[in-house]
């Protein structure tokens, strides 16, 4: 069900968005502008899906879903700057060991126009990761783990939003990488009790890979000078994660790994 959810109410945008000539052959954004639609219309859809499906078909309040818990935005930019250094942290590592050769440093401050769209990205990224978390940890694993027990709520929300993060020709490192990422954000979930704090985390973690070292994310490449410091890789595909980005790296699958535990 959630991988039907997902896919008939986000394709018919993603085809939409590919008419219009916003994404290329390969799905991916051709500039800025066509990235924060990519991030937006498509998740509206899925998130609108989830959400009708959760209230209309299963009678779900909003509190059973993980929306809920006090402090929500505390948690929430807790989370947020989590995010950002974890980040940080598997970036700096792959520098440590050769991995990236840095160029300029701060090239986004050089464009008032690269800030503006940095910032706008921000917002796009919350957005997308917030209804990403809402689907896959705060629906689909509550409707697994009230289903069968916990340990299978982890297994059916990291399956499936590795599935739906799966490409033709993906190296299996890559796979790794989605399905550790899935387990950590149910690991935290389920700690917190609660979605703000996960949902800041993700937000965090995609931006700053995005927008903070020039570096793809998950494979796209945001059109934008880096914010930070532009890398080059320099090492194997292994070490530096190749055309997926510090995502694809072993390094930042074992960073997640560890935070899971």
């Amino acid at each position: 069900v959630c991988i039907l959810l997902v896919a008939l109410s986000s394709v018919p945008v993603d085809l939409g968005l590919e008419a219009m000539g916003l994404l290329d052959a390969e799905g991916h954004p051709r500039s800025a502008t066509a990235f924060c639609l990519f991030l937006t219309l498509p998740f509206a859809a899925m998130g609108a899906a989830v959400w009708a499906w959760a209230w209309l078909v299963e009678r779900r309040s909003p509190a059973t879903l993980g929306l809920t818990g006090a402090r929500r935005l505390s948690r929430y930019l807790t989370g947020l700057a989590i995010g950002i250094g974890m980040m940080a942290l598997a970036v700096l590592l792959i520098w440590l060991v050769g991995g990236y050769v840095s160029g300029d440093i701060l090239p986004a401050f050089a464009s008032p126009q690269a800030l503006f769209w940095i910032a706008v990205l921000l917002v796009c990224f919350a957005f997308q990761s917030g209804v990403e978390e809402f689907i896959f940890r705060g629906w689909l694993l509550s409707t697994a783990t009230r289903r069968w027990n916990l340990g299978a709520g982890f297994i059916a929300s990291s399956v499936a939003f590795t599935f739906l993060h799966f490409s033709p020709h993906q190296p299996v490192r890559e796979i790794v990488l989605s399905f550790t990422f899935g387990l950590f954000a149910c690991a935290w979930a389920w700690r917190a009790g609660s979605l703000w704090g996960v949902m800041g985390w993700h937000a965090g973690w995609n931006w700053f890979t995005g927008v903070g070292f020039g570096v793809p994310i998950t494979g796209l490449d945001v059109h934008l000078p880096a914010l930070l410091v532009h890398l080059t890789p320099s090492g194997p595909d292994v070490l530096t994660g190749g055309p997926a980005g510090p995502e694809g790296s072993v390094l930042t699958i074992g960073l997640l790994a560890a935070g899971t535990l």
